[in-house]
């Protein structure tokens, strides 16, 4: 036995050890290598690219921060999803343009304001600030995030191949006149560039005479005198354009409100339903969640803007003049009937709407009573 084991000891230790310590070595080395390859190969595949328009133009301070946060897309998911950003104009043309891209996957997604679509999808018109509703951007988040509004909107979305992630804090709309306006008498008579549809309509019940006009039409009209008053985006923005030089008053609504007409301007994020669909549920999760944090930072970044601007304005000569809490409510009056209108025009806008009235009129909020409402249905 003992020279039996000492014969297999040397056999081990001679010529047969040293072919299978290089079987071994080979067989590891293969193993890393073949692991490494794999390692690669998982990441390419997991790897997802979505192309996504902005409505911003190039160079602005929204598009900044919008291409800021898709380019963090990629480190906050590990490589596994990329972001690419697009001005506006860079691939769609148009904003219809812009729609049948995402639609048919030629874009995977668009940050467009959420009001475009009223002509396509009219239930749109009250997924952001409409005359006199809700006015606060806290109220929108509760009315999406906690009242059922984002689920519904969903809904909406998905019948037309859409997927819509959620909402981004934007700004409020205000008006820069060249006369000063202190109560809605002294509108009548007056030509102001406005949005077209519902803020348009609200605005002719107190005798004004509505202008639609694209943003780089509105200095040379104020210049020229051919309008007395235009309506755009918050004051940052409309500082820029130059609008402190050709008007010298800023019509804000009662204190704590800039605007009565459209208060909370919300843009948001939509992406094609295939390829949203297609994405992994942890990734679906941090989308939404990165989301949310880019529209604080967005309306947060804007309103700094805003603080800044309000003091080149009033170095400039401008002078801001303010509607009364009694305007507000004769405004929100004359539009009560015009909300019917749009809410009528289908039945996913009458569900949408019916949710934010509901929260109107909850005592939380107050903005609408039974006794608004009456004196409405009396007018329609």
């Amino acid at each position: 036995m003992i020279s039996i084991i000492k014969t297999r000891k040397h056999s081990d230790s001679g010529e047969s050890a040293a072919p299978r310590r290089r079987f071994l070595k080979t067989a590891v080395t293969g193993a890393a290598l073949a692991g490494a390859m794999l390692f690669g190969a998982g990441q390419a595949q997991a790897a997802t690219t979505w192309k996504i328009q902005s409505v911003w133009d190039a160079g602005t301070v929204g598009y900044t921060l919008f291409e800021e946060w898709c380019n963090s897309i990629k480190e906050k998911s590990n490589g596994e999803l990329i972001f690419k950003p697009y001005p506006a104009k860079a691939v769609a043309a148009d904003n219809n343009a812009l729609f049948d891209a995402v639609r048919n996957g030629v874009l995977q997604g668009m940050n467009p304001f959420t009001l475009y679509w009223s002509g396509k999808i009219p239930a749109s018109v009250f997924l952001t600030s409409y005359p006199a509703g809700p006015d606060q951007p806290a109220q929108w988040d509760t009315m999406f995030y906690s009242l059922g509004l984002l689920e519904k909107t969903r809904e909406i979305y998905k019948k037309y191949g859409l997927f819509y992630v959620g909402p981004i804090q934007h700004d409020a709309n205000i008006i820069h006149s060249k006369k000063p306006v202190n109560s809605l008498d002294d509108l009548k008579g007056m030509k102001i560039r406005l949005p077209g549809g519902m803020v348009a309509e609200v605005f002719q019940q107190f005798g004004v005479s509505s202008v639609s006009l694209p943003g780089s039409d509105i200095f040379p009209a104020l210049e020229k005198g051919t309008i007395d008053a235009a309506d755009f985006v918050g004051p940052a923005v409309n500082y820029e354009l130059g609008f402190s030089q050709v008007t010298k008053y800023i019509l804000f609504g009662p204190p704590g409100v800039m605007s009565i007409y459209q208060p909370v301007d919300l843009m948001d994020l939509t992406v094609n339903l295939r390829a949203w669909n297609a994405l992994d549920p942890k990734l679906q999760q941090l989308v939404e969640d990165e989301l949310r944090i880019y529209s604080q930072k967005h309306y947060l970044t804007i309103q700094k803007r805003n603080v800044e601007a309000m003091e080149k304005f009033k170095a400039d000569g401008n002078t801001v003049t303010r509607l009364s809490q009694e305007d507000l409510q004769k405004f929100r009056r004359a539009a009560i009937p015009i909300w019917y209108e749009w809410a009528n025009k289908d039945e996913d806008a009458k569900a949408v709407f019916q949710l934010e009235l509901d929260y109107m009129m909850n005592d939380l909020v107050g903005y609408v009573s039974k006794e608004d409402l009456e004196a409405a249905k009396k007018e329609m």
